[in-house]
């Protein structure tokens, strides 16, 4: 399923909103929409949605998968020093390519990320970076075998892997249970992804599935276990009975 010789061959290319991203040889894709733009797409599709449904919350916890180059991660932390959110966040995010994160330290992020500098720094040589607000805790490994090892009760996931096409061990029914398993009953999933075979998955995992329109983005998907206001419900069982064929992703198709 992954291609380790191909994992070093990556190349940037510029996204629409002048943000740098990287084109990933080994899934065949760049690894932010580059029409939405990297910083743009992480701050409509996850950091803003989710942060203003738990905006009543002192201390969150957030599951960003998977790091990549972190713009979810650090886009989230440059919003809440904006914004001046009294909040605490605790992000972990497993990454399997060790070599990806050393080198985000030369990496050419946009000039809003530039009071993050030091974090970036120190996530880059150290995997991890703690303060009075912040804490980053990056998972070297596979994330189907890190996930299940987490012991902190997850409020936030961003679902935010290469596409179900390109790399759908992360986009399984069996893979959205073990996020379930981690997760608060409140829990918020923030994904990219409209497929169907996303949708079910989630579905089948006790979610309720909504759209969600970003500001000059494409529309998304937000899902959540208890049931949201202010969000365009799907109904699921109604996309059931339209498209009786479509079916979710399962482990024993690609394992």
């Amino acid at each position: 399923m992954y291609n380790k010789a191909l994992r070093s061959k990556k190349r940037v290319i510029l996204c629409e909103d002048g943000t740098n991203t990287l084109f990933s040889e080994e899934f065949s894709e760049p690894y932010h929409s580059t029409k939405d733009g990297a910083l743009h797409e992480s701050l409509e599709k996850h950091v803003k949605p989710a942060l203003a449904i738990k905006k009543e919350f002192n201390s969150v916890t957030i599951l960003d998968l998977c790091f990549g180059l972190g713009y979810n991660t650090f886009t989230t932390l440059y919003y809440i020093k904006k914004n001046r959110l009294n909040i605490k966040i605790h992000i972990l995010s497993p990454e399997f390519d060790k070599e990806l994160i050393e080198s985000l330290k030369d990496f050419a992020y946009p000039k809003e990320f530039d009071e993050l500098k030091e974090i970036i720094y120190q996530v880059s040589q150290n995997f991890y970076y703690e303060d009075e607000q912040f804490k980053i805790d990056v998972l070297l490994g596979d994330a189907r075998e890190s996930i299940p090892k987490i012991k902190d009760k997850i409020d936030i996931v961003y679902q935010d892997a290469f596409s179900p096409r390109r790399n759908p061990l992360l986009w399984t029914k069996e893979f959205f249970a073990d996020i379930v398993s981690i997760s608060k009953k409140d829990v918020i999933l923030t994904t990219y992804s409209t497929a169907s075979a996303t949708r079910l998955g989630l579905y089948e995992n006790g979610f309720i599935i909504y759209i969600h329109y970003g500001d000059k983005t494409r529309y998304s998907t937000i899902a959540s276990i208890e049931k949201l206001n202010h969000f365009e419900y799907i109904d699921m069982e109604l996309k059931k009975v339209r498209n009786p064929t479509a079916k979710s992703f399962r482990d024993i198709d690609f394992i």
